[in-house]
């Protein structure tokens, strides 16, 4: 197992205990939506939403948007408005001013919308203001070895041009090696950390041996420069053994990604098979474990345990929380206690049979407590960011042209 090559900030990891100051408190996500604090205010459709109770106390629920089909991913632009990507067939959508726009987004790659796979996440460039530089995520069709039509997992840039409707100079930065006629577990989340460098997530494709087969990019989590190049000093770059983008591998189904807000750390959200889901600290070069450790076992009536059913090995890594039963988690998000103080450092899961938001507190001594959000709405939740107003926002996905874009802000004070 490869240890980082930077010190692990352990203690400073822990939510809940640490008192940020309001001005001087670091966006979530990417530096490109640190970049988007002092936007336009974001309109939303429907302010006067329900009102729920948290262990921690009551919060509203707005909606933002509606109309959307299969959402998967969300980013804020920095004048209001918000990009969301359709998951199925494929498009990019806008939200502004509380209305979902009728136009797409033109100029987007060809994507294969089979089974889980389609457009998925976007991210913008670090230096999107100069640049008006978009990543997406997305299936892309390919030849397996049997001479198969198959598909894989993408990352594409193209320059955004808002008064047009279009993405500009589109191009592939990066495909993984991961072709299969298989439709499961593509990934794909993307973030770029404070240093610049992009990572993308790709799933197992359904065939969970391939997580800890190194030569292809199954089960991985990969860092990237942004132009697609592989950095030098990435833990298994010269190891045969390995494709020179992995940074983490041994990864099932990740479909969340996210900066922890002070220590900066990279955290991921992984969907197990029946139980097992995961919510991990991504550190470098280090091994997850699947599918030779895992709290779930496999599907059907029978629930056989999966490979020799043991849940710890030697050189390979415990999740931070899991769950059992399964809530098939999705997006990520931590929260910087801006709006919600009581929530300061909490993860934010989504849960897809789950019909939740999970809200993750961990403490001082690592335990964690997990409570469900948002299950009153009985709605699959696909993705949650925090936006740069402060406030959660969440993706439902309903599996139609129903599902929502949601905020959660504090209750109004009571008379």
């Amino acid at each position: 197992m490869r240890r980082p090559a930077f010190p692990t900030a352990l203690v400073a990891l822990i939510a809940g205990t640490f008192a940020l100051q309001a001005c001087g408190a670091e966006s979530i996500g990417s530096p490109a939506e640190s970049q988007a604090q002092g936007a336009a205010e974001i309109a939303v459709a429907v302010a006067d939403g329900p009102i729920f109770q948290s262990e921690e106390g009551p919060y509203q629920v707005q909606t933002v948007a509606e109309g959307l089909d299969f959402p998967w991913g969300m980013q804020f632009l920095p004048g209001g408005e918000i990009l969301v990507t359709e998951k199925d067939p494929g498009a990019l959508r806008v939200v502004s001013g509380g209305a979902l726009d009728p136009q797409p987004i033109a100029g987007l790659p060809e994507i294969v919308a089979r089974g889980q796979g389609g457009l998925l996440d976007v991210r913008l460039h670090p230096e999107f203001g100069t640049n008006s530089m978009v990543y997406l995520s997305y299936s892309k069709a390919c030849t397996t070895s049997e001479g198969q039509n198959g598909a894989t997992t993408a990352v594409a840039r193209g320059s955004l041009d808002m008064a047009a409707h279009r993405l500009n100079g589109v191009e592939d930065v990066f495909e993984a090696e991961a072709c299969t006629a298989r439709g499961q577990h593509f990934g794909s989340r993307l973030v770029f950390d404070d240093a610049g460098y992009l990572f993308v997530t790709v799933g197992d494709r359904g065939l969970m041996e391939g997580a800890q087969n190194t030569s292809n990019h199954q089960g991985t989590l990969n860092r990237l420069n942004d132009d697609g190049s592989v950095p030098q000093d990435n833990p298994f770059v010269g190891d045969d053994a390995f494709q020179p983008s992995i940074w983490a591998y041994g990864i099932r189904s990740p479909q969340g990604l996210a900066l922890h807000p002070r220590t900066r750390e990279l955290w991921e959200t992984e969907h197990g098979p029946q139980g097992g889901d995961e919510l991990n600290r991504m550190e470098v070069g280090n091994n997850y474990g699947w599918p030779v450790i895992t709290y779930g076992v496999n599907y059907g009536s029978s629930r056989r345990p999966i490979g020799d059913g043991i849940t710890e090995a030697p050189g390979m890594e415990q999740p931070i929380h899991y769950w059992v039963p399964s809530i098939a988690t999705s997006g990520l998000a931590f929260h910087d206690g801006s709006v919600f103080p009581a929530w300061e450092g909490n993860a934010f899961v989504g849960g897809l049979a789950g019909l939740q938001l999970a809200r993750v507190a961990i403490a001082e001594d690592g335990s964690t407590h997990a409570e469900p959000l948002l299950a009153e709405l009985g709605e699959r939740i696909r993705d949650v960011r925090q936006g740069p107003d402060g406030f959660l926002y969440v993706l439902t996905d309903v599996g139609g042209e129903n599902a929502r874009l949601l905020r959660l802000v504090p209750a109004p004070a009571q008379d």
